[in-house]
C-alpha cells in the first residue's frame, strides 16, 4: 500500500458521485501517486470506490459551517475539481446562480484556508450553454446555419442569468492570479449515475427498458430537424474526465486567467441514424421508418404514469433500488429533442494543444448502456 508521503498529487473532487466525478475518482485512484478526496452530499449507492488512496467526505456545500467542519482534512490538496452544481432551481434563474456561488464559495473558503500553499490548479466544469442561452431568446441564432462554437466566443448578453459565468468570475476573484485554473465545456454528457439531474443515459435506458417490458414502440419524439440533422455534441464522461486531468497536470497549459476547453467527442451524429440501433440493443420494438419518428410524442406525457411499472421491473430483475425519477428526467428529453437551435462546438483548441482522445457518440452510448447493466441499474 502506498504511504502518505508517496502521494505526489492530492485531488479534491466536488461532485464525486456524478457522471464525470465518478470517472475522475476512478482514473485518479488507479494511480499510486494520487490521493483523492471525493466530496458529495450523499454517498454513491451503486458502486462506491474502495481504494486506500480514496477518502469520501459527505458534505452539504450550501452549509458554510458544515463545509468548514467536514472539509477540515483538506490541508494538502494540490488539485481541485469542481464537477457539481445545485439543480433545485431553474437553470437560468438568479436563485440557481446564488446557490451555486454559495457552494463554490464555501468549498474555496475551506480549501484556500487550509491548502493555500499546496494548491496548484482548479478545474471547473460547465457546458455548451455557455454559448447559447438555455431558455432563449434565440433570435440571434439561425437554426439553418451550421455553426461550431469555439472557446473565444463572447458571453451571451441577455436578461436571464447564467451560473457558468458566475462561477468563472468567482474563481478569477478568489484565486487572485495566484492559482491556475481551467474550465471545461461538455455537450450532452454520457455516463452512469443515479445522482445526475440531466441524466440522458438514465432517461434513455429507463425508456428503452419500459418499451421492451410493455412491448410498446421505441419512438423518437421531437422536432424533425433534431431528428434528421446533427444538432448537439455527445461528451463521453471518460473523455471529459481525461481532459480535466490533462489540463490540471500539464503545467504548460496553466493560466491564472483561466483556460477554456470544449470537451466533446469530436464526431457528429444524427438521432435518425443511431436510434434504431439503440432500440434493438434494448430488445425493444422499433417501428418502421415512417412511424419511429413523431413530432407529437412527448416523453413527459407518455411516461408520466410508468413509475409503478419501473418499480415492478426493479423488483423482478433484482436491480439497485431506484425510483424512476432517480434515473429519468422526461422533461429534459422533451427539451433536448426539441431544442430550437443547434449546439455544436469545435474541439480544435484541445486537439492543437495535444488532447486527441475521441469517441463516436454511438459507441459511447452503447458502452454506458452496458455499464448500467453491469451496475444493476437496468436489466440484462
Amino acid at each position: 500500500m502506498a504511504s502518505e508521503k508517496s502521494h505526489k498529487h492530492v485531488a479534491a473532487i466536488f461532485g464525486v458521485t456524478g457522471l464525470v466525478g465518478k470517472e475522475l475518482a476512478t482514473k485518479l485512484t488507479s494511480k499510486s501517486e494520487w490521493k483523492v478526496y471525493g466530496i458529495a452530499r450523499n454517498p454513491d449507492r451503486v458502486k462506491p470506490i474502495n481504494r486506500s488512496n480514496f477518502h469520501f467526505i459527505q458534505c452539504d456545500l450550501e452549509d458554510p459551517f458544515e463545509s468548514q467542519q467536514k472539509l477540515s482534512s483538506l490541508v494538502d490538496v494540490t488539485h481541485m475539481f469542481w464537477v457539481t452544481w445545485a439543480s433545485q432551481s431553474p437553470y437560468d434563474s438568479r436563485k440557481c446562480c446564488d446557490q451555486n456561488k454559495v457552494m463554490m464559495s464555501n468549498a474555496l473558503d475551506a480549501v484556500l484556508s487550509r491548502a493555500k500553499k499546496s494548491l496548484k490548479h482548479v478545474s471547473l466544469q460547465t457546458g455548451l450553454s455557455h454559448y447559447v442561452p438555455s431558455q432563449g431568446p434565440f433570435d440571434d441564432y439561425d437554426d439553418d446555419e451550421v455553426r461550431f462554437f469555439d472557446e473565444e466566443c463572447p458571453r451571451v448578453s441577455y436578461e436571464k442569468a447564467n451560473f457558468y459565468y458566475v462561477l468563472e468570475d468567482l474563481l478569477k476573484e478568489r484565486l487572485e492570479s495566484r492559482v491556475a485554473w481551467s474550465v471545461h465545456r461538455p455537450g450532452l454528457l454520457l455516463g452512469s449515475s443515479c445522482r445526475t439531474f440531466y441524466n440522458f443515459m438514465g432517461s434513455l435506458c429507463v425508456y428503452g427498458t419500459i418499451c421492451r417490458y410493455l412491448d410498446i414502440p421505441f419512438v423518437f419524439g421531437g422536432a424533425r430537424k433534431r431528428w434528421e440533422e446533427s444538432s448537439i455534441d455527445g461528451s463521453d464522461s471518460r473523455l471529459v474526465a481525461e481532459q480535466h486531468i490533462w489540463a490540471a497536470t500539464n503545467e504548460d497549459l496553466y493560466s491564472t486567467d483561466g483556460e477554456a476547453f470544449n470537451a466533446v467527442n469530436g464526431s457528429g451524429f444524427t438521432w435518425k441514424k443511431i436510434w434504431p440501433t439503440l432500440g434493438k440493443r434494448f430488445g425493444a420494438r422499433v417501428p418502421d421508418d415512417d412511424d419511429v419518428f413523431s413530432e407529437e410524442f412527448r416523453y413527459s406525457e407518455a411516461m408520466a404514469d410508468k413509475g409503478r411499472v419501473w418499480e415492478e421491473i426493479v423488483e423482478k430483475e433484482g436491480l439497485v433500488q431506484t425510483k424512476m425519477e432517480d434515473l429519468a428526467n422526461w422533461e429534459f428529453l422533451d427539451i433536448l429533442f426539441r431544442c430550437p437551435v443547434r449546439l455544436l462546438a469545435t474541439r480544435d483548441k484541445a486537439d492543437r494543444l495535444g488532447f486527441t482522445l475521441r469517441y463516436k457518440t454511438l459507441d459511447s452510448i452503447l458502452y454506458w448502456l452496458e455499464a448500467m447493466k453491469t451496475d444493476k441499474l437496468i436489466p440484462e
